[in-house]
């Protein structure tokens, strides 16, 4: 099964399960709105001076750091780099001093392994940029963080701001005012159509995923992705299907698949390729091309196939993470649907102590 959008059929979105159109609409561009308290923030920074950028997450957070990391990697020479909290707690980083800055994101706003992260990071002295989706948190207080931007959801978009302004700064995004112009007039728009015409087969995709866990409870469904997908790989194997779903997954990178998993996949194993447009879709499509030589089971979702009206065709690698986020959106609320599991329950995070 290949995601194709021409097969699709159009609809206004008045249908869709777990779908408000206006309230995506809103959030998108009321994210896109904070550039300007972004660039400020930046500013500081900037003429404070610094020895190193370090996203550092925990969880999905973490995944959205490695997103953010390897967009910057082929095109900027800014120290940047992605840790994660847990290990940074336990191991440090010799690279890490009182110059250096921490980014990171909460939705919470109480996550123990970032309470704990940002205490010892003031306690080297460096300084931490906080995007927070709740108020009145703990990680909002005035002595958890030095720049703070509180804003619920779009935290991938907000690392992506972060970065393409420090690109910018150190004068590696000649096109910065164009490409701002373009997001903020036509992307919010672009990605509800992306759940529109992603909706009837995301219905189809979950039902018969669940239709197939039911027969095969203890296999593991595989998720694979390079670039910017491969956080969103990371992400939603552990964090969605994982964590909210209770099914057994498995992610890896393109580049990795031929060294290991590429040995296990036989005719039904479930797979699921997340293909996007950014310098690594190479990688992705040499999956790509092996899968059906193997496999009957496989999913391949491109996100090339959806029109992303309004977008320039170089500047869609960019988003192609946000693209693959709104059709997992579809996703999720028809798994929830045929799973009868309400994506909010848990069976041991946050339950007790541990």
């Amino acid at each position: 099964m290949k995601y194709t959008a021409g097969s699709w059929k159009e609809t206004d979105g008045a249908c869709l399960r777990n779908f408000n159109e206006q309230a995506q609409i809103d959030s998108v561009n009321g994210a896109l709105a904070l550039r300007p308290q972004i660039e400020a923030i930046i500013d500081q920074i900037w003429e404070e001076g610094f020895d190193g950028i370090y996203f550092i997450g925990i969880g999905g957070t973490y995944a959205s750091g490695m997103q953010v990391e390897v967009y910057m990697r082929g095109r900027s020479k800014l120290p940047v780099y992605v840790e994660n909290a847990a290990e940074f707690l336990t191991t440090g980083n010799k690279r890490f001093t009182e110059k250096s800055v921490v980014i990171y994101s909460s939705v919470s706003g109480n996550t123990k392994e970032m309470v704990q992260l940002v205490d010892r990071v003031h306690e080297i002295g460096a300084r931490v940029f906080a995007f927070i989706d709740t108020p009145n948190s703990i990680l909002t207080q005035p002595d958890k963080q030095d720049y703070l931007i509180l804003y619920p959801m779009n935290e991938q978009l907000k690392f992506y701001m972060t970065a393409n302004y420090l690109m910018y700064k150190n004068g590696e995004f000649d096109e910065y005012d164009r490409y701002n112009k373009e997001m903020e007039t036509y992307l919010a728009d672009a990605l509800v159509q992306v759940e529109k015409d992603s909706d009837e087969w995301a219905y189809e995709y979950a039902k018969n995923k669940v239709a197939f866990l039911k027969e095969h409870k203890d296999l593991p469904h595989y998720f694979i992705g390079s670039g910017n997908q491969y956080g969103a790989t990371y992400s939603y194997a552990m964090c969605y299907w994982e964590e909210q779903m209770w099914i057994r997954t498995k992610s890896i990178s393109c580049q990795e698949f031929f060294h290991g998993m590429q040995e296990i996949i036989v005719d039904d194993t479930p797979v699921t390729l997340f293909m996007g447009e950014d310098e690594q879709r190479p990688l992705a499509e040499r999956v790509a091309r092996f899968l059906p030589r193997v496999n009957g089971n496989y999913t391949i979702i491109d996100t090339k196939e959806f029109e992303l009206k309004g977008i320039s065709p170089e500047y869609r690698g960019t988003i192609s993470h946000l693209v693959m986020h709104g059709v997992n959106n579809r996703v999720d609320a028809y798994m929830e649907l045929f799973l009868r599991h309400p994506l909010s329950i848990r069976r041991y995070y946050r339950q007790f102590e541990y």
